[in-house]
């Protein structure tokens, strides 16, 4: 079903200057329909929220791929964002992650530690606190990547604030406060 609502979705997106992250459905509230979204510098305010809330919202209600009533939430992916496509794993290399496969890697399927180099099919994971008898790095394939988020620290903020007022000014904005909290709009379908 995301699938399906990412392919609604996407285009209408695109088409409005910004990038899918993830769609992901919840039973919050009944049922929740949550779309995360991007500038493709990476950046995303509470207006881009709400812009990309009316851009979809008509395209949603004339494909309803949804039985029933639903809630649909627009938001940044926050700075503890989720890593979902390989330029993602790029950009956030050296940052710390978490990551729950969705097969075994390793006899495991948690992983905490920093991205190191990433490849065509895959990463290799340097793995933060290594238990005894364990090896320090893992290669993890792309198709066995189940949630992989990035882990908040002194170092993401500093990234995080550097590259949104690298964006800003690349736009001829005013560097402001930021938005690297995660933003968002919500509407009722």
């Amino acid at each position: 079903m995301e699938a399906r609502i990412a392919a609604i979705v996407e285009p209408v997106i695109e088409q409005l200057g910004y990038r899918l992250v993830r769609v992901r459905i919840s039973g919050l509230n009944g049922m929740t329909v949550q779309i995360m979204a991007e500038r493709p510098d990476g950046t995303m305010s509470v207006e881009d929220c709400e812009a990309v809330s009316r851009g979809i919202s008509p395209e949603l209600d004339v494909a309803d791929p949804l039985d029933g009533a639903y809630h649909l939430e627009v938001s940044s992916p926050g700075i503890d964002r989720p890593l979902v496509r390989r330029s993602d794993f790029e950009l956030w290399a050296g940052h710390l992650m978490k990551l729950e496969t969705s097969r075994m890697i390793d006899a495991r399927k948690r992983f905490r530690g920093r991205i190191v180099e990433v490849g065509e099919a895959g990463f290799r994971l340097d793995r933060d606190g290594a238990a005894y008898g364990e090896a320090p790095s893992v290669e993890i394939p792309f198709d066995a990547v189940g949630e992989a988020r990035l882990i908040l620290t002194d170092d993401l903020i500093a990234a995080s604030l550097k590259a949104d007022k690298a964006a800003r000014k690349g736009r001829g904005e005013p560097a402001g406060e930021g938005d690297d909290d995660e933003t968002g709009a919500e509407t009722r379908h």
